[in-house]
């Protein structure tokens, strides 16, 4: 056992010996295998994670380097600034498995978007972005610019303007870190989101042009170049929360660059996890096995390969634990 951990470390390594318990070390440990001597790691998160505060340890996680890029659905990017300055507006449904639609529409007509267990409030959350969101767009537009999603929330956020809102404390922000750190946090299908749609009726109303959020064949440019920079030396490693469009398309840039491209010796990438509850059958690519990317030329016979087949919103900060040495 480590000696030079904290308790939940220590714990996690005295307990978690076989099965899931034991890939989650497995894992934890090549994590940190991965960032020795320079490595670095891609987060590829989908689901609600936002909303289930995963902040809590993954801003630590980004704010000690132990992350360099982000790939996440749309809604983490939105939902983590939503918990930052609506978080005493939530409300919880502790029984939400027991909900009628009759109360579902009781929680709509609260204005309460539910999320399993979590209510997000629309007005103290999506609105309150809203008006600040519509401050940056028209400054694109004014002085003839164009950014990705991210870029127009890092704005917001180092404006200022939201402080006057924070309910949390703002370091239990995972954007917030990102931000301080200015990472790129690359979000594929930005439009399938609540502040997309904001931006999208804004559009049909006639005060903004699509273009003026760049979209996700730039997000990919975009991503090709940070690769080329950042996969010298120990490489770039791949952790994934979930499936879909979130992982899909960010590990999808390196079979791009080299039989698309055919640029020679691109690197694979260096180390792969995935956190997943999804069934292993039927083409699902959120239950694929990590050999299954070997074909796709995303990952090597030798790379190290962990899958946790578990609740990410448990699993995950127990990695973020053991990672940072708690």
């Amino acid at each position: 056992m480590s000696t030079n951990k904290g308790p939940v470390s220590q714990f996690i390594e005295h307990h978690y010996r076989h099965f899931n318990a034991a890939a989650l070390v497995d894992a934890a440990k090549g994590y940190n295998a991965q960032l020795e001597d320079g490595g670095k790691m891609m987060l590829a998160m989908a689901g609600a994670m936002s909303t289930a505060e995963l902040g809590l340890s993954l801003a630590e996680m980004i704010r000690q380097d132990k992350i360099h890029i982000v790939s996440c659905s749309a809604n983490n990017l939105e939902e983590d600034i939503m918990n930052l300055v609506a978080h005493s507006h939530y409300k919880r449904v502790p029984n939400y498995r027991d909900l009628t639609a009759e109360d579902e529409m009781e929680l709509l007509s609260q204005h309460l978007n539910r999320v399993t267990d979590t209510c997000i409030p629309e007005e103290e959350a999506f609105r309150r972005l809203e008006k600040h969101l519509i401050d940056v767009w028209t400054s694109a537009r004014d002085k003839n610019e164009r950014y990705l999603p991210y870029e127009f929330i890092y704005q917001m956020l180092r404006s200022g303007v939201l402080e006057q809102y924070f309910e949390i404390d703002p370091k239990d922000s995972w954007v917030m870190a990102a931000c301080e750190k200015n990472i790129p946090i690359l979000v594929p299908a930005w439009e399938d989101s609540t502040t997309g749609n904001i931006f999208a009726a804004h559009c049909i109303k006639g005060e903004f042009d699509p273009s003026l959020v760049k979209n996700g064949i730039e997000t990919m440019i975009f991503l090709t170049e940070w690769y080329r920079q950042n996969s010298g030396g120990k490489g770039v490693g791949f952790f994934q929360i979930g499936g879909g469009t979130a992982g899909d398309f960010p590990i999808c840039v390196v079979p791009m660059m080299a039989q698309d491209l055919e640029w020679a010796d691109v690197p694979l990438w260096q180390y792969f996890c995935q956190i997943s509850d999804s069934t292993t059958s039927y083409g699902s690519y959120s239950g694929a096995v990590p050999n299954e990317k070997i074909t796709w030329g995303k990952l090597d016979i030798h790379t190290p390969k962990f899958i946790v087949e578990s609740d990410a919103t448990i699993v995950a900060p127990l990695i973020f634990s053991y990672v940072l040495g708690w």
